[in-house]
């Protein structure tokens, strides 16, 4: 999966909320000052090509809608970032925001009650 540019990655948080939109929901969304229309239409056929996002054709319109969830993304970015900031460990990783004061107590103990509940199931 390649990467998302800062600008595609915010097309893809809009879309991902409006769950399919055509370019002028997504610009309607977007904070101001407002991006031009070819703008957001390049980013668009960019995210197409780039198999982030899929259309429906009606007529000269397209509708677009993710091709890949916001959890996956997350979910892969988040191992990118742990594997090449912080070895690939999640302990080195709580131990930098710990020692940087970045994570508070409160919150680490949520993050440990988090860790010791059993992973809940995504098969059907």
């Amino acid at each position: 999966m390649k990467p998302l540019t800062r600008a595609e990655e915010q097309i893809m948080q809009q879309l991902w909320k409006l769950k399919q939109a055509f370019v002028k929901d997504i610009i309607d969304k977007l904070p101001s000052p407002k991006p031009h229309y070819n703008t957001v239409s390049t980013l668009i056929k960019i995210l197409v090509d780039k198999g982030f996002v899929g259309f429906k054709a009606y007529g000269k319109s397209h509708q677009y809608y993710p091709l890949i969830s916001k959890e996956e993304y997350s979910k892969k970015t988040m191992n990118h970032f742990l594997k090449g900031y912080f070895g690939g460990s999640f302990s080195n990783m709580v131990s930098f925001f710990v020692k940087e004061k970045d994570i508070s107590i409160r919150e680490l103990e949520s993050l440990l009650r988090q860790i010791k509940q059993p992973k809940k199931s995504t098969k059907k």
